[in-house]
């Protein structure tokens, strides 16, 4: 059983800063692409940053230059570092990983149960 559990989500004003964590725990040989989804209220749930096994990026326009995604392979977790945060980026965040649980298994891709992250003007 594999479980991405997520947390650092909160209150903040705009202009400040927070960081989420996801962590991956259960049987797990090896993690591919991690990822970290939004969705705001009445809104699909909206792709914000990817992050290869090798540390290779990419960002949604919408946060490119504030956001930083990165991961910890021997922790088998991933971070977003969020600055500079606008009301905009109100959202529920969800991390999503593509893992493999043996060396012969497929990958599948898991959700996270999502934190809230409040900003206020």
């Amino acid at each position: 059983q594999v479980q991405l559990v997520e947390s650092g989500g909160g209150s903040v004003r705009a202009g400040g800063s927070l960081t989420l964590s996801c962590a991956a725990s259960g049987s797990i040989f090896s993690i591919g692409l991690m990822h970290w989804y939004r969705q705001a209220p009445g809104k699909q749930r909206d792709l914000v940053a990817t992050i290869t096994s090798t540390s290779g990026t990419n960002y949604a326009d919408s946060v490119k230059g504030r956001f930083t995604i990165s991961r910890d392979n021997a922790k088998n977790t991933v971070y977003l570092q969020m600055n500079n945060l606008k009301p905009e980026d109100t959202a529920v965040y969800y991390c999503n990983a593509d893992i493999r649980t043996t060396v012969t298994s497929a990958l599948v891709n898991y959700w996270g149960q999502g934190t809230q992250l409040t900003v206020s003007s």
